[in-house]
């Protein structure tokens, strides 16, 4: 058993007949056994659902008002024998009005039911011509007795104890008032909010609610399953499309196809696991039930334990990007670079200013980062309206530079109207051996740090000498993984890149090439040659990522290949993100990968290289506890000052044991 923390839901848009209630439960039934054959565990049908939305003065009818109810105790019947639960809409009559309800059914029995608070009265909609409010009658009515026992009624909670997971219901327009009775669940508990809704078609409606559904799902940091009524509800003066929506913690993971003519069944996975982590990470959800939550005003109604997704045996329909860093949508995509390039030139400038420093000193190997931390520096001093010449760009050749890093590391340099300045570290590095008796023919990891914390000094020393400040280079994926010298290319007075990772920095270059060196938004005075600037920062991103510290091989060419040694870095940024962001375990971590990179990698490659990735973030903690100032850019960041805190001595036994 491996259970992964998700439960699978369904959004119904059933075909129906208006005031046909028996019609409507067997196609309701129909479809709720689709979806559990498909692996959905909760089955969501629209407002209403069992005598139709648009039923009106219908619903005074006592003869339909008696059908609706026999036809909600065939579709409670039609659950017994198993664990998945149906929500369905219904009206109820206390006393002297009518409650427009939704029934939470499992296992043969209605296990309780919640009224719509907040009815419409404006526009399309007369509701309180038929239907009151539920908010008083909750608070005087704990139960309704149906059927020969008696249900929960009112607020309610309902608890999957087993699994720690709990549920809530919402009814259509109370998604749409200030306060939502949603967010009052989710204050108490339940993770997954599910809206039957009964939402007409209008122009613009549809964006309208994907953004209302997507904004409650993040606010209540929680799951939102929408499922909204059909094309056969009475198109008198109004037209529904059967609009279905699942969205968690503010991403839409599904939306059905509108206006289809059968039945639609929209399924979708939630990852509670992860809910339970957001709420619990900040601490502001909790005080915020304290200081809003009405605990009093909410009942747990106890579940028979929910069939969740098993990593053994299922298989999810939900897909995790292989890139979780980089939008898919190049819209986003581009804006997403934009602003990642503009914190880190702001950051920089705002450093600069305030430490008084007349030079920037960046060392420059001809790779990925320190290129972008060039690119970063130029349009810092464009920012600032300062000489490029004041910035001291320094490249160091050492025993593993080969002529392509060297020559384009020159090239951008130039380009950029930096100084150039060069100081080969080879006399130094082997004098320093002599001085520690070291074999320069012993390349170990001696042989390779001498090298990294030689040219630190240089650096130091230039900005020592110019007044100046140490731009680092180092990614947020190699202080993650502790792919560093310490003290050496660890260190640095102001480090732009720290909350990039590897998979990123390319595209951010990529981007510059696209907005700054080419293009409508081709800014000229970049630098003194953009096609040439664009030409070879392409040939950097060709190039493979490297340290540069270990001899080319004999034909002048990279020997040392950083993936090779360390494992790719798409692998790594992937089990960061899931890591860090959403606090996932790892066998669950594996899973996922199993799926993203199914037909790339198989699972003895992502375990071999997911064991490499929790001992190296574990160990390299130490480097991470006193790393320099710099821009936080986006959702994760490995700052010992802000968004992680970790004892370097914390043991990874427990992480690699479920591995293996």
């Amino acid at each position: 058993m491996n259970p992964l923390g998700m439960i699978r839901v369904a959004a119904v848009a059933p075909k129906l007949l208006v005031a046909n209630p028996q019609y409507n439960v067997d196609e309701m039934i129909r479809c709720a056994k689709e979806a559990r054959e498909h692996g959905a565990s909760v089955i969501l049908f629209p407002e209403l659902s069992i005598p139709g939305y648009s039923c009106a003065d219908l619903f005074y009818q006592e003869f339909l008002y008696q059908k609706n109810l026999e036809a909600l105790q065939t579709l409670a019947a039609s659950t017994k024998g198993t664990e998945q639960a149906i929500i369905a809409g219904f009206y109820l009559k206390i006393e002297n009005n009518h409650y427009n309800c939704a029934a939470l059914l499992q296992d043969g029995k209605v296990r309780g039911i919640v009224p719509k608070m907040f009815i419409p009265n404006y526009r399309e909609y007369y509701e309180q011509r038929w239907f009151a409010s539920g908010l008083h009658i909750s608070k005087s009515i704990r139960s309704v007795r149906l059927f020969g026992y008696e249900i929960p009624f009112g607020s309610l909670i309902f608890a999957d104890t087993e699994h720690d997971l709990r549920l809530g219901i919402e009814i259509c327009e109370d998604l749409w008032v200030p306060i939502t009775p949603g967010t009052q669940l989710a204050l108490n508990g339940a993770h997954i909010i599910f809206n039957p809704s009964a939402s007409n078609e209008t122009v613009g409606r549809s964006d309208y609610r994907r953004q209302l559904v997507c904004q409650s799902s993040a606010a209540n940091m929680s799951g939102y399953v929408y499922a909204s009524a059909g094309v056969h509800e009475s198109t008198t003066d109004v037209v529904f499309a059967g609009d279905c929506l699942i969205a968690e913690n503010g991403t839409l993971l599904a939306r059905s196809e509108a206006f289809t003519r059968e039945s639609s069944i929209l399924y979708g996975e939630i990852d509670y696991q992860r809910l339970r982590f957001e709420r619990t990470y900040g601490g502001n959800f909790e005080l915020c039930n304290t200081a809003y939550g009405d605990r009093d005003a909410f009942r747990c109604v106890e579940l028979l334990p929910l069939p969740v997704l098993d990593g053994d045996k299922d298989t999810l329909l939900r897909s995790y990007p292989k890139n979780p860093f980089v939008p898919a949508s190049p819209d986003t995509f581009d804006r997403r670079c934009e602003d990642i390039f503009r914190i880190q030139a702001t950051g920089l400038a705002k450093r600069m200013e305030h430490s008084r420093s007349k030079t920037a000193v960046v060392g420059i190997s001809g790779g990925l980062d320190s290129t972008l931390a060039l690119l970063v520096t130029a349009q810092t001093y464009q920012l600032l309206h300062r000489d490029p010449k004041d910035i001291i760009a320094v490249t160091m050749p050492g025993f593993g530079t080969t002529g392509k890093t060297y020559n384009n590391a020159l090239t951008i340099m130039r380009l950029l109207g930096a100084t150039v300045r060069e100081v080969s570290i080879v006399d130094a590095v082997t004098q320093h051996f002599a001085d520690i008796q070291h074999d320069p023919e012993l390349r170990d990891v001696t042989y390779e740090n001498a090298q990294a914390r030689e040219r630190t000094q240089i650096l130091m020393d230039i900005a020592n000498q110019s007044g100046g400040l140490v731009v680092g280079t180092g990614d947020l994926s190699e202080v993650a993984l502790g792919w560093s010298t310490y003290n050496g290319d660890h260190m640095s007075m102001y480090g732009v890149n720290c909350s990039v990772p590897k998979t990123l920095v390319r595209f951010v270059i990529q981007w510059v090439m696209e907005h700054r060196l080419s293009g409508p938004d081709e800014d000229p005075d970049f630098s003194s040659d953009n096609a040439l600037l664009k030409q070879t920062l392409q040939d950097i991103m060709d190039t493979p990522i490297s340290p540069e510290l270990l001899p080319p091989d004999e034909n002048g060419q990279i020997a040392q290949k950083t993936e090779e040694t360390v494992g790719p870095y798409i692998l790594h940024d992937f089990f960061m993100f899931y890591t860090i962001r959403f606090g996932m375990s790892p066998k669950k971590l594996l899973f996922i990968a199993r799926q993203a990179f199914a037909g790339e990698y198989d699972e003895a490659f992502l375990r071999k290289w997911l064991i490499v990735f929790y001992r190296r973030f574990f160990t390299q903690q130490f480097k991470r506890s006193c790393v320099p100032d710099g821009p936080k850019v986006g959702s994760v960041s490995l700052s010992p000052r802000g968004d992680w805190r970790m004892p370097s001595d914390a043991d990874v036994a427990l992480w690699l044991s479920e591995l293996q």
